[in-house]
């Protein structure tokens, strides 16, 4: 179960950087990364303040290979964007 939780994150997340790049059009590395750090505060608001728990050195390396998965999915979307004109 914990496996499909974390292919779901990391999938969702791409996508969400994927979507803000392309949205953005430029900076796409930027807007994936506060993708991905909006994500990991939201999840430690969460188990902080509901279960007055902090982050482990597990939950620290998830989060930052979040944040870089949705960093290279704003990185595809900008470039994805882009119109070439000749």
């Amino acid at each position: 179960m914990q496996f499909v939780i974390t292919a779901i994150s990391f999938v969702s997340l791409f996508i969400g950087g994927l979507i803000s790049g392309g949205k953005g059009r430029q900076k796409g590395w930027l807007l994936g990364g506060m993708t991905g750090l909006i994500y990991s505060i939201i999840i430690f608001l969460f188990q902080y303040l509901g279960f007055d728990k902090l982050f482990d050195m597990q939950q620290m390396i998830y989060h930052t290979c979040y944040t870089l998965t949705a960093m290279m999915g704003g990185i595809l979307g900008v470039n994805m964007k882009k119109t070439r004109n000749a």
